[in-house]
């Protein structure tokens, strides 16, 4: 979304090729995932979604992402390197693959933890 639509820059100094149509589209996309995610589970068992949950899963998600991502960008312009590593030609190494995860990761472990302990998330 970024690329077709992107005309608003996010944060240029730290990651210049974020824009806020990226961002958005982001949102969307990964909103409408846990939505889609949320049906296949309803469809395939005998659980009751929470579609309201869901919801606020793949926005919270979405934003951990970015921030990850932002995070880390920050970290190499504060270190004066582009890539983090040389593992993946062309894609920055490792980390850069997955530097979205290092703050989604704990959410979800927390999500998951409430809806299991909690019930709120996903019904029977």
């Amino acid at each position: 979304i970024g690329k077709a639509f992107g005309k608003h820059k996010l944060a240029p100094e730290i990651s210049p090729k974020k824009t806020v149509e990226g961002l958005a589209g982001g949102i969307l996309f990964a909103v409408v995932g846990c939505i889609i995610l949320g049906m296949i589970a309803q469809y395939a068992s005998d659980l009751q979604v929470n579609y309201a949950a869901l919801v606020v899963i793949g926005l919270i998600g979405s934003i951990l992402g970015l921030l990850g991502d932002l995070v880390a960008s920050l970290m190499k312009r504060q270190c004066g390197v582009k890539d983090f590593g040389n593992v993946l030609p062309g894609h920055g190494g490792m980390l850069d693959r997955f530097d979205s995860v290092i703050l989604i990761a704990p959410f979800i472990y927390f999500a998951v933890y409430v809806a299991e302990e909690f019930g709120f998330f996903i019904l029977r």
